[in-house]
């Protein structure tokens, strides 16, 4: 079990009207998404096209009509395909010392909450296997969204059951685990951030503590903001914070009245950063819901698939296609957002905080769910993980200052050293029984070598 649970910080666009000019956009239209540009332009190459003779109509038809299936088969496998660095091409080759002994093993798997619950679920296996005859220095962390569609909903309510059934799956590996299990909050949890998402909330955790019995392992706790520090060894702490709260709407609780640490928006990242200060001599490792780096649709990527069929983000088999008109919702997701996109003023506010205080350490490694891949950044000395293919598989663009990407179920794997060094593996399952390893890097952080000074305590 941790050493120490630290309560301190529970903490426009202007088409031309000339035909030739319609085939290549111009240069002060370089700015708009390159998808959404192209259908601009066909819908004024068919407008100018009515009066062209019939044959002509129809072979232009079947051009664009393959052109469209040409893009849809390019999206389908590039996003399928494992996307490395170059310089990360040759990763198989690397490995760590052999003699060198692993002080803490970290789990993160993110937005599990849809698992098959015949014992077939291929990810739930998976963990399964790397829990098995775990020591005490192991954790694992779901990293939100643990129960799809609405959370916990209140007995009687027709997706109680399945709902129920959906988290049990997940905590009934750990019942002779004998390391550590944390649990954290996503917008899912909190019925999809309905403004009733706090009852929500509320239930799962109770739900969760009675029936792990592993003390407070919902964190934060009370659905505060947080920041709550767990010190898993003298040098591994990690950093849990509410990223949904910020995201909320509704009622969210804040300040001693409900018991939180922070008192304001403001407070909480004064006490962010004080722990982060405080701790610097140690490797940090923050587990939250929301990514603050994404190559996929909370990022504001999107595919050729959702300009031409965008009623597939409601259900995948709403395939009704609305060229031109279908790349306005894109393009709102992209520029505006959703409560849950990057866009959102709310996220946007949330993630330029969080990343103003962490740019300035060295010893950080954040980890999030929320889109349903498998993404690793490196930014500066900092590195950034999602981890949200826990039992749902979502696209995800390749490149884009990613190091890896990959639209796969699996989880993220984080081994601690004696020597220091910190090692990242991506597993993957390749059937009910196999994991592969489809990832393996050597992560530089720079701890400082002594404590920072410690200030005054924090009520």
């Amino acid at each position: 079990m941790p050493e120490k649970l630290d309560q301190r910080f529970c903490i426009g666009i202007n088409v031309p009207a000339q035909r030739a000019s319609c085939l290549k956009p111009q240069p002060v239209l370089s700015g708009l998404p390159s998808k959404v540009l192209s259908y601009f332009v066909l819908t004024a190459t068919i407008i100018n096209a009515v009066s062209m003779p019939i044959h002509i109509i129809v072979i232009g038809s079947f051009i664009l009509l393959v052109a469209i299936l040409f893009l849809l088969l390019r999206d389908h496998r590039s996003h399928k395909r494992i996307y490395y660095t170059r310089s990360d091409r040759g990763w198989s080759l690397l490995h760590p010392e052999s003699e060198d002994r692993i002080i803490h093993t970290v789990l993160l798997i993110g937005d599990a909450g849809a698992p098959r619950l015949d014992g077939t679920d291929h990810v739930l296996n998976l963990l399964k296997r790397e829990i098995a005859d775990a020591p005490e220095d192991h954790t694992t962390i779901f990293l939100g969204d643990n129960i799809y569609p609405r959370g916990l909903p209140p007995k009687g309510h027709r997706l109680r059951e399945i709902s129920e059934k959906r988290l049990e799956a997940q905590m009934e590996l750990f019942n002779t685990y004998k390391g550590n299990v944390y649990f954290v909050s996503g917008n899912h949890d909190w019925n999809k951030g309905k403004r009733n998402g706090f009852a929500y909330l509320q239930r799962q955790e109770k739900y969760v503590k009675e029936y792990m019995k592993r003390g407070q392992n919902y964190l934060p706790p009370l659905g505060c903001p947080g920041p709550t520090e767990v010190h898993l060894s003298d040098s591994l702490m990690v950093l849990f914070i509410n990223t949904q709260w910020w995201i909320q709407r509704g009622f969210k609780p804040i300040g001693k009245k409900y018991n939180c640490c922070a008192e304001s928006e403001a407070h909480f990242f004064e006490l962010f950063e004080e722990s982060i200060k405080q701790n610097q001599h140690k490797h940090i490792l923050i587990a939250a819901h929301h990514p603050l780096y994404s190559n996929a649709l909370h990022g504001g990527r999107f595919t050729t698939k959702h300009h031409i069929f965008p009623l597939t983000a409601i259900h995948k088999r709403l395939l009704l296609p609305l060229p031109v008109a279908g790349s306005l919702y894109p393009l709102y997701r992209k520029v505006f957002g959703a409560y849950e996109d990057m866009a959102h003023p709310r996220y946007k506010r949330m993630r330029k905080n969080l990343l103003r205080i962490i740019k300035k350490y060295k010893n950080i490694i954040y980890s999030a769910g929320h889109d349903h891949n498998l993404q690793y950044f490196q930014k500066g000395s900092n590195h950034f993980i999602v981890s949200g293919a826990g039992s749902k598989v979502g696209f995800v663009k390749s490149g884009r200052k990613s190091t890896f990407t990959h639209a796969h179920r699996g989880i993220f794997k984080l081994e601690y050293h004696s020597n220091g060094e910190t090692w990242m593996k991506v597993l993957e399952p390749q059937s009910e029984h196999k994991t592969k390893v489809v990832f393996r890097k050597k992560l530089d952080l720079f701890a400082a070598t002594e404590p920072a000074l410690k200030g005054s305590s924090v009520a």
